[in-house]
């Protein structure tokens, strides 16, 4: 275990500080599609990615799914731990989205750490700070973004983040990131097909002009 991976002030806390935050620290194996944090009452800790994919999504009243953000190798999740943060109201899901390794610091002694430490609490600060630039940037494209150019960038990004061009992904489950009807959906990916620009197959989806998808997303 090598915390210091994960905290690049940990050189400015004291051994005690170090000693007790790695004897706290467990080692979680989440297989895909682990619920790791269901609501605001479930504070499982801080979790540290050791390996595989993480999202973080909000359930809306009638069952809507919208991907905030996605956490990877050596990212850290603060709202796993949020009860430490009594600031923090509303409610998110974090989920494996693959087989995943992590650490997890309980929420009780990182609080005591941050107390402690101002370095800690600067950088745990920091870390809730980029977070919510993130969900600003996703509102920001859910209210001035056209429908069609979303879909393109986050085919764009789901080909960069699994490394090709052919998606194993349901309209369900691109609806269930992007907030929206698995109907519009499924009528958006259509109209791109009839452009040339994917081809659809069941169960998965293949870029065939990545060009004319990037003009789409602008």
């Amino acid at each position: 275990m090598n915390l210091a991976e994960y905290f690049p002030m940990w050189d400015q806390l004291t051994g005690d500080e170090c000693a007790a935050l790695e004897r706290a620290t467990t080692s979680r194996r989440a297989p895909r599609g682990t619920m790791l944090r269901s609501g605001a009452a479930d504070c499982v800790g801080l979790i540290l990615v050791r390996s595989g994919q993480l999202r973080a999504y909000m359930l809306s009243g009638e069952g809507r799914e919208v991907t905030l953000y996605r956490l990877f190798e050596r990212d850290i999740c603060l709202f796993s731990a949020s009860c430490m943060m009594a600031s923090i109201q509303f409610e998110i899901t974090v989920e494996a989205e693959k087989d995943s390794e992590l650490y997890v610091i309980p929420a009780d002694t990182y609080k005591k750490a941050m107390e402690r430490s101002a370095a800690l609490a600067n950088y745990t600060n920091e870390v809730m700070a980029q977070r919510f630039s993130e969900v600003m940037w996703l509102i920001e494209q859910i209210m001035w973004k056209s429908m069609d150019r979303r879909l393109a960038d986050f085919l764009l990004s789901e080909s960069a983040l699994e490394g090709g061009d052919s998606l194993r992904l349901t309209h369900e489950r691109i609806a269930n990131h992007m907030g929206t009807a698995r109907e519009v959906v499924t009528r958006m990916l259509r109209y791109f097909q009839s452009e040339g620009v994917v081809e659809l197959t069941r169960g998965e989806i293949r870029l065939t002009d990545r060009k004319k998808l990037g003009m789409i997303a602008g």
